[in-house]
């Protein structure tokens, strides 16, 4: 490794350290600026009617100190990072005495199941269309390029209406929401995964088809400068077969793709966040939608943390991944 390429690496560590630091702090800090108090909220629910001024004190004073809330603020912060670092997260205040790391061990498997097939299903889909959009043209492109900006255009929650009025309440071919029928225990047995499959359908293709647009307008759109740009018009000029010359053509058109799909799997909490308040979908973007409207600042600061560290980890893999596949990157480095 030449030292252009160890002092590339070491920045990027170096960067990767200060946006961590400081996304953790924020994580911390953001949430307890929310308008609210969590723990009136709970001592408002939890009270009897009759009870006296002094008992109320007694019950705020009592969650306080289970919640760590009677600390001073770096204290709190000080159990945030230690509750961080053995994984717990703390108690959540809204589900008490849970932990945050059990709401969100039963939500992110529902997730990833939901989020990562459909990003990269729309992800290839929308490449492969893009590609041949650019490559065909004529009346392939009239009627893709329309398409796709007309589904890009569509904003997360509208098309999970769309597909939730058509389906799920005009033809009730799909359920309205929920991951399984409400009278179903979950077990891996066959009529159990036949159920999760049926209410999968609408949250799947509400992403999907968003991801479509967007990644063939892109994809069309790199591959079309591609295609003009001077090294294949001088490969075309040296006789060079048109399908060895689209597959570079491709390849470098590919590179921003690559980085939209590598940002798109480290933000793909946040992401559920529409689809799954839509069709109540019982995953990580619900839970994260309940702490909000609770002021639940445990589950927010936890969910919060885990996008931030997967687009961290997503975007510092990617910078290392083109310090050997992008030959400008390699080329920069040298000494």
């Amino acid at each position: 490794m030449s030292k252009g390429m160890r002092k590339y690496f070491k920045k990027k560590i170096f960067w990767f350290v200060i946006t961590f630091i400081a996304a953790v702090i924020l994580n911390f800090i953001l949430p307890r600026l929310m308008p609210g108090d969590p723990v009136n909220a709970i001592v408002g629910k939890s009270v009897s009617p009759g009870a006296s001024q002094e008992q109320i004190q007694e019950q705020i004073a009592f969650y306080k100190q289970q919640f760590g809330l009677d600390k001073s603020i770096f204290g709190q912060f000080f159990d945030f990072v230690k509750n961080a670092v053995n994984g717990t997260f703390g108690v959540s205040y809204s589900q008490y005495p849970r932990t945050v790391s059990d709401i969100i061990g039963s939500g992110i498997w529902w997730t990833i199941a939901l989020q990562l097939p459909a990003i990269l299903v729309g992800w290839i889909l929308g490449n492969v269309l893009g590609a041949l959009a650019a490559y065909l043209r004529k009346a392939f492109d009239k009627v893709l390029m329309p398409v796709s900006l007309f589904f890009s255009a569509i904003p997360a929650f509208g098309m999970a209406v769309i597909l939730l009025v058509i389906f799920a309440v005009n033809l009730k071919v799909a359920p309205v929401n929920g991951a399984y029928d409400a009278g179903l225990i979950p077990k891996f047995t066959p009529s159990f995964i036949a159920n999760v499959i049926w209410h999968y359908q609408l949250p799947f293709w509400s992403i999907v088809l968003i991801s479509i647009g967007g990644q063939a307008v892109g994809m069309r759109s790199m591959s079309i400068y591609e295609l003009n740009a001077d090294y294949v018009k001088y490969a075309r000029f040296l006789g060079i077969k048109d399908r060895r010359i689209v597959r570079y053509v491709f390849r470098n058109a590919m590179l921003p793709q690559v980085t939209g799909l590598a940002m798109s799997i480290g933000s793909m909490v946040g992401g559920a966040l529409v689809a799954e308040t839509i069709f109540s979908y019982p995953g990580l973007g619900m839970a994260m939608y309940n702490a909000i409207v609770s002021s639940d600042y445990p589950v927010i600061s936890a969910t919060t943390l885990i996008i931030t560290i997967m687009v961290l980890l997503a975007s510092f893999t990617l910078d290392i991944i083109y310090a050997f596949i992008d030959p400008r990157v390699k080329a920069a480095q040298f000494d």
